[in-house]
């Protein structure tokens, strides 16, 4: 089996602010991954990634916010969008004013 392409969208939340989802079903796991899927979900927002969730061969499921990374529990595809999009939306909430 071929990776197969599963969504690439983009988002647009305003004029400087967008999501881009890349989610890959791939033939199998990627180092440091245990599932069948390779993912880059990004928030940007003045043409700064300020969150942003993926599985890069070798460091596993994680997730950049804040500055830091952080290790992320893969379950499916749905959770992880719903996640993201979770995410976005706190992040939004505590940036409102700036």
């Amino acid at each position: 089996m071929k990776a197969v392409q599963l969504v690439h969208t983009r988002i647009a939340y305003s004029e400087t602010a967008f999501a881009e989802l890349v989610l890959w079903r791939v033939p199998k796991p990627l180092a440091g991954s245990s599932h069948e899927f390779k993912y880059r979900l990004a928030y940007v927002v003045d043409e700064v990634c300020v969150l942003r969730y993926d599985n890069e061969g070798g460091k596993g499921d994680h997730r950049h916010a804040g500055g830091k990374e952080r290790a992320y529990a893969f379950t499916s595809p749905e959770k992880l969008i719903a996640d993201f999009q979770r995410d976005i939306e706190r992040w939004n909430h505590e940036n409102r004013d700036a």
